[in-house]
């Protein structure tokens, strides 16, 4: 056992053991542990965070006291709000602190997302629905989350969002523009990125939660992320030019509403990108709307039998094409097998098993590499090609394009998951 996995001293946190009982580890981090509480009164249960201080050196110790003490802040400031994660109480000693939240025992979505692949877009409506109801609230309080992210998501036992870990959350000042790298590397903006490898730039403001609000709909839409990429220098570039598609046929049976949204949300220039506003107000949403409104209309005889009618002749077709399939011819699914509908879920349920896509994390685990899906070979013939490529003579690079180069591949190694930076281990994932 770890000693972030310990439970402290009875002595030195008196006033939490007189108030609650811990239980089982919910989750490990590198310096706090989750763990399943029981208030002593109320038997009520909830999910405590208990973090470590005096487990790093002072420096970083110190450090982690300010990042604490800046989330109980803004915690107690917006967690009465819907979609935000409630925080119940605070106990602070020299060495721990115990932050009380309510308990979501669905997990993160995350989590939930590895279990069923990907979403319909009737589950993205009410899923983005939610967040970006949060995410205005914060924007209207002046506030900006900085890592918005399925793992940062966490569902109660009704499946509703809550969003947590504000670990890097900060309040923003009118005309006040942010230069300060942070975040998971996939969901960062362009502006972030740009801001660290040009001296020049002027910074970054709320619309990088807008940008990561993409990322997060077109991973739910599509079960992977639209800028992934097994270099991280490679999926850097991929970010800051906004190169994403909508391959098919993943993306055939999406509707165009919902990718006209993600390109609002993935907008290279901040100016020009959709507010969480203006998201809501979006025709994406309008759908649910309609569904609303019709079950609010009259009752009309006429339309109740004409849908008794279609429902009969459904079902007939349903139990039809079940004693009797529709046959595939054997070329065709030879030749292209996952055009064929019925038989994709089969196929990424098999290739999440051979490349290990979806899979429950562990504590060592890199989670972005969860979304490669390549095999060892095809990673070498792309590293042979883009060897091939860079050494192309045909157009050499200038001194401005060896200095951009220079300073991206430094933010990449300074943000790679193997050496990753005490700012990014410090909050519970």
């Amino acid at each position: 056992m770890t000693r972030a996995e310990e439970l402290p001293d009875i002595a030195s946190a008196k006033e939490f053991y007189e108030k609650y009982e811990p239980k089982e580890i919910l989750g490990v981090g590198v310096s706090s542990t989750v763990r399943r509480c029981i208030n002593r009164n109320t038997r009520q249960e909830y999910a405590v965070k208990i973090i470590d201080i005096i487990g790093n050196d002072d420096i970083l110790a110190e450090d982690l006291v300010n990042v604490t003490h800046n989330e109980i802040n803004i915690l107690r400031r917006v967690s009465s709000r819907a979609h935000i994660i409630e925080l119940v109480d605070v106990f602070e000693t020299s060495t721990f602190f115990f932050l009380i939240f309510e308990i979501l025992r669905k997990g993160e979505l995350f989590d939930y997302l590895t279990e069923v692949v990907k979403f319909s877009e009737r589950q993205t409506r009410t899923t983005m629905r939610d967040l970006l109801e949060a995410v205005l609230f914060l924007h209207d309080n002046k506030i900006i989350h900085r890592d918005l992210k399925p793992e940062n998501i966490l569902l109660n036992d009704d499946l509703k969002l809550h969003l947590s870990d504000f670990g890097f959350a900060i309040e923003l000042d009118d005309g006040e523009y942010l230069k300060e790298l942070c975040g998971t590397p996939g969901y960062m903006s362009p502006e972030m990125l740009k801001c660290t490898v040009d001296p020049r730039h002027p910074g970054y403001r709320h619309e990088v939660d807008m940008w990561a609000c993409g990322v997060v709909m077109y991973t739910l839409l599509a079960g992977v992320p639209p800028f992934w990429h097994r270099r991280q220098i490679i999926m850097f570039r991929r970010i800051m030019e906004g190169q994403y598609s909508f391959p098919s046929p993943d993306w055939d049976d999406i509707s165009d509403s919902s990718k006209d949204l993600i390109q609002r949300f993935l907008t290279v220039s901040p100016t020009e990108r959709i507010t969480a506003e203006e998201a809501l107000r979006h025709p994406f949403f309008d759908q649910v709307d309609q569904e609303s409104r019709y079950y609010s209309k009259a009752f009309n005889a006429k339309r109740k039998f004409r849908v008794a009618i279609l429902t009969v002749i459904a079902t007939s077709r349903i139990v039809r094409q079940y004693h009797n399939p529709r046959t595939v011819r054997c070329s065709v699914a030879a030749k292209d097998p996952y055009s064929v509908k019925l038989l994709r879920r089969l196929i990424d349920a098999s290739a999440f098993g051979i490349y290990g896509h979806w899979v429950k994390k562990a504590a060592d685990q890199n989670r972005i590499m969860l979304f490669e899906n390549c095999t060892r070979m095809e990673q070498l013939q792309q590293a042979k090609f883009e060897t091939e490529y860079n050494s192309s003579p045909e157009q050499s690079p200038t001194q401005d394009d060896e200095d951009f180069d220079t300073r991206l591949r430094r933010v990449s190694t300074s943000l790679s998951f193997e050496n990753a930076s005490y700012a990014q281990d410090i909050r519970l994932h």
